[in-house]
């Protein structure tokens, strides 16, 4: 039968770059939904390591699509992996997390009678590198961003693992950005400024995987990236705020471990919007 309205199709890509250790159990994942309407892309963008066998020998049993390809980023391989997919549900999803069984069922729920809401998240449980959770998941309640929200950093923001659009937000805006390669929250402040909203589930929807290369642990590439996703509303008067707000939360983060980048943040600092971070995190880099 196919979707209806009332069953939208939705589409996960899954972009997969050298995570052989992690793709089999995220693409299982997918496949274990509980929601039926579901069509599987897998795109390897690139990888060096054994992720193009192990994702094989899974397409051959479940017949979900799976192209290789050079590297392109995952910007670009989103966009074009998007043009080619038939949901009106769109979920990217991370090559080394795991959806829980009724993730996409949820979400789906929940958005049938809110035309209003462009993204849809939850929450999620912190697993190690081999699977083990981190503690205990937050517990955060039902909570509805605008753009202010989102770009004042007001309320708890979208785990990038549960992030579920709608294509009309992502073409509404142009899709997501080949120049910016974080980009969640350039999405996410895109599609809110374009009057959507972004609303957050209170439940725990996918297990996100906390290992050596996870991408915020690179301080340089978030820091720059980050600036340039804020410098694209630079015209929004509370812009000088919130890039000293974030300059003085990497310097503190990142003055013990790379005191070239803290000093760089430092320098690109007004004096007066030095605060304690500002303080604690020159003590850190002088050491």
């Amino acid at each position: 039968m196919p979707p209806s309205s009332e069953t939208p199709l939705v589409s996960v890509i899954i972009a997969s770059y050298n995570h052989a250790s992690y793709i089999e159990a995220s693409i299982e994942s997918v496949l274990r939904q509980s929601y039926a309407h579901i069509e599987l892309l897998v795109v390897d963008d690139g990888s060096r390591d054994d992720s193009v066998e192990r994702i094989r020998r899974l397409q051959e049993q479940h017949g979900f699509d799976f192209r290789v390809q050079q590297n392109q980023g995952l910007s670009r391989t989103l966009n074009e992996t998007i043009a080619r997919a038939r949901g009106s549900l769109i979920a990217p999803f991370g090559s080394d997390d795991i959806m829980l069984p009724e993730r996409i069922a949820k979400q789906v729920a929940y958005l049938a009678d809110k035309p209003q809401v462009g993204i849809c998240a939850g929450n999620i449980q912190t697993i190690d590198e081999h699977g083990q959770p981190r503690g205990l998941p937050k517990v955060l309640p039902l909570r509805s961003l605008d753009f202010e929200d989102v770009f004042l950093d007001r309320k708890p923001g979208a785990p990038a693992p549960t992030l579920l659009f709608r294509r009309e937000a992502l073409e509404r805006v142009g899709g997501f950005d080949p120049q910016i390669r974080l980009e969640d929250l350039l999405i996410e402040l895109k599609i809110t400024h374009a009057g959507y909203r972004l609303d957050i589930l209170p439940d725990v929807l996918a297990l996100y995987r906390v290992h050596a290369t996870n991408t915020y642990k690179n301080y340089r590439f978030m820091v720059d990236n980050v600036l340039k996703t804020y410098a694209q509303f630079a015209d929004h008067p509370a812009y000088p705020e919130v890039c000293a707000r974030f300059r003085n939360s990497m310097l503190l983060k990142c003055a013990a471990s790379d005191p070239q980048l803290a000093r760089e943040l430092l320098a690109g600092l007004p004096l007066h919007k030095w605060n304690r971070k500002t303080l604690r995190g020159i003590l850190r880099f002088m050491r």
